[in-house]
């Protein structure tokens, strides 16, 4: 069996070519600047935590074993240094901020407009979620990760994800009514 194209990489850095560290920078830095964003509420914040994360794995991708995916212990590394870093400075939580996500021309204006609008009430919704909460809908949902994948990144037990993320969907539904 043939090791995967992200494998391969991992390797190479661990074998000293620190310029293949981009790759897994560029695949994965979307989704732990989000994870950031839910737990520390403003994007500067979210920016430097999901690079202080990203460093934090880089020095630390020697331990990387493979006992899991990559990215689940990618996600763990910045699910805690957000909630190190928020300890440490003890930030109030502020509404989101984020930037409107690219079109594509040959979708119609208003499915673009109606596309839009439909993503503005569900990331307020999610904004007003405790983070862990947010954390929680955005691992499950946008990034389909699997209850014991969240268990390992977030420490939390697979039953009390499960309650968690049922209590979340619910308050996210009175959310989004309350929005809506």
């Amino acid at each position: 069996m043939q090791p995967s194209e992200e494998q391969v990489y991992i390797d190479k850095v661990k074998k000293g070519d620190s310029a293949a560290y981009r790759y897994l920078v560029d695949k994965y830095q979307d989704m732990a600047y989000t994870i950031a964003l839910r737990i520390m509420r403003q994007a500067e914040d979210a920016e430097d935590a999901a690079q202080e994360g990203f460093v934090k794995a880089y020095q630390q991708l020697h331990s990387f074993e493979g006992k899991s995916k990559f990215s689940t212990w990618l996600y763990t590394i910045i699910y805690r240094t957000c909630l190190s870093k928020l300890q440490k400075q003890r930030i109030p939580a502020y509404p989101m901020e984020e930037g409107i996500d690219d079109t594509d021309d040959t979708v119609p204006p208003l499915d673009i407009l109606e596309t839009m609008e439909k993503q503005t009430y569900i990331r307020e919704a999610i904004g007003r979620l405790p983070s862990i909460d947010g954390v929680l809908i955005t691992l499950y949902y946008l990034n389909e990760n699997s209850i014991r994948e969240m268990a390992e990144i977030t420490g939390l037990s697979e039953s009390n994800i499960k309650v968690k993320l049922f209590r979340a969907r619910k308050t996210l539904e009175q959310q989004l009514r309350f929005l809506l």
